[in-house]
């Protein structure tokens, strides 16, 4: 049984790890990123180190209606719950992740790392925001995976 387990979870998070890929590499179009501009520029106007600048914004237009309801919705919501897999399948594949203070240091480090790809390689930006949403989202992931339900059914 366990043997199964652990091959439906590889299964799906190589499923897991295509779609992220592609959501946050793939899925990007030109728009405001101009290859023209300096990697300096790109990351001047392509950065925001202020955190809750972009979830206030995203709150404020969904509640005043300056923006379509989906477009704060789709970004909040897909941030928080991109990464909640991640939660379960850190802690499954490497059991020192199931420490608080290593999946943390572990999750810092990946996020900051696509962050940083993004940014670097002109397919999206850099929001400390978007860090925030998706550390939260693997915060729940790993709190559901803790759960004495999930510890009992993979015994």
């Amino acid at each position: 049984m366990k043997k199964a387990i652990k091959f439906i979870f590889s299964i799906s998070f190589i499923f897991y790890a295509f779609v992220l890929a592609v959501l946050l590499f793939l899925n990007r179009v030109g728009g405001m990123w101009s290859t023209e501009l300096s990697l300096l520029e790109t990351i001047r106007f392509n950065s925001n180190f202020v955190p809750f600048k972009t979830i206030s914004t995203y709150i404020q237009a969904f509640l005043d209606g300056s923006m379509n309801a989906d477009i704060p919705i789709k970004n909040l919501f897909g941030n928080l719950f991109m990464f909640l897999p991640m939660g379960i399948y850190l802690p499954f594949f490497i059991n020192k992740a199931n420490k608080l203070r290593i999946f943390t240091v572990l999750m810092t480090t990946v996020l900051l790392f696509i962050e940083t790809i993004q940014l670097v390689t002109r397919r999206g930006s850099f929001d400390i925001d978007d860090f925030i949403l998706n550390i939260i989202g693997a915060f729940i992931g790993l709190g559901i995976w803790k759960t004495k339900i999930v510890q009992r059914i993979l015994k």
